[in-house]
């Protein structure tokens, strides 16, 4: 762990793919605060992700190299080896093909002036295609929420978030024992928020400040993939089973509070179910003899691999129009 030398953020990017790097670095090289360090960890990529960073001659700059690649199977590890790096007090995770708005920092500036006592804050995003072109908007969350409004939403799906456009206190980060690791950090992005939020909870900016590029159909479609996202969300399960052993404190969180426990079951089908439905929307064929050979480990039932099926197809006439 390094000690804090006075720096306010530290921007962190996990580089592997070098296409939109060149973009990603100069938008953040932008800021129109400039007290960050730019930490850039290349993940044993074998594209040229560091002739891209050699084009840049600034100080803020600190490269570093794993000798092995570790995020095809543990993207988390490498989100915690940038916390380990980190001197900011502050720290942002960034996807190596996304991009910042110019006042990206200075927006979360805002945030932390108007609610010091937080260790978690999130800003609203811009979708992105392969080109660049802003193609929709992220939902507006309210000023504040708690951490139980924050799950009932996310597990409704009324909310999309990356783990990018979350910024967090980094000593409260590593306190709580960094990102929470599930597999291919499949949901890792919102239990990290969650326990950041504890009973503080959370500040959100309306300003779509983060660009999320998507891909389209990026999903692959491998077995151990999509099983291995599967393990996620039993993991996921697993971590708010849990968290809910505990009652909150005051009358509006425990109406929320209530609902999550009675719900929770439901509400992981629901999740498993829509992973599927994801995985299938990217393959050219759904492969159901897959998922019914794991329906007893992942606790599913012949319904909810037909209903995936089928939602799968009109996911997939979408993504092609």
């Amino acid at each position: 762990m390094n000690p804090n030398n006075g720096t306010t953020f530290s921007i962190c990017i996990p580089a592997y793919k070098s296409k939109h790097l060149h973009a990603c670095i100069a938008s953040i090289l932008g800021q129109t605060i400039g007290d960050f360090e730019l930490i850039i960890l290349n993940d044993c990529s074998p594209q040229p992700v560091e002739e891209v960073v050699s084009q840049f001659d600034d100080k803020r700059i600190q490269y570093h190299k794993n000798e092995t690649n570790v995020g095809a199977v543990d993207l988390v590890q490498n989100w915690n080896k940038c916390l380990s790096l980190a001197t900011g007090k502050f720290i942002v995770i960034m996807g190596d093909d996304d991009l910042l708005e110019p006042d990206y920092l200075e927006t979360f500036t805002g945030l932390i002036a108007a609610h010091p006592d937080l260790d978690v804050y999130h800003c609203r995003s811009k979708i992105i295609d392969e080109n660049g072109n802003t193609i929709l908007l992220t939902p507006a969350c309210p000023a504040t929420e708690d951490v139980y409004d924050s799950i009932w939403h996310r597990l409704n799906q009324y909310r999309s978030n990356y783990i990018s456009d979350y910024l967090y206190r980094t000593e409260a980060l590593r306190d709580q024992g960094g990102f929470h690791p599930l597999p291919l950090a499949w949901g890792s992005d919102d239990i990290t928020a969650f326990i950041a939020m504890g009973q503080k909870g959370i500040a959100h900016s309306p300003k779509a400040v983060f660009r999320y590029r998507s891909h389209g159909m990026s999903i692959t479609s491998t077995t151990t993939n999509g099983l291995a996202k599967l393990e996620a969300d039993m993991g996921y399960a697993a971590w708010l089973k849990n968290f809910l052993q505990e009652n909150p404190l005051g009358a509006v969180e425990t109406v929320i509070y209530r609902h999550l426990v009675e719900n929770q079951d439901r509400y992981m089908r629901d999740r498993r179910i829509f992973t599927m439905t994801k995985i299938m929307a990217s393959e050219a064929i759904p492969r159901i003899g897959k998922w019914l050979r794991h329906r007893k480990k992942f606790q599913l039932t012949t319904k909810d691999i037909l209903t995936a099926a089928v939602k799968s197809r009109k996911m997939r006439k979408q993504l092609r129009e």
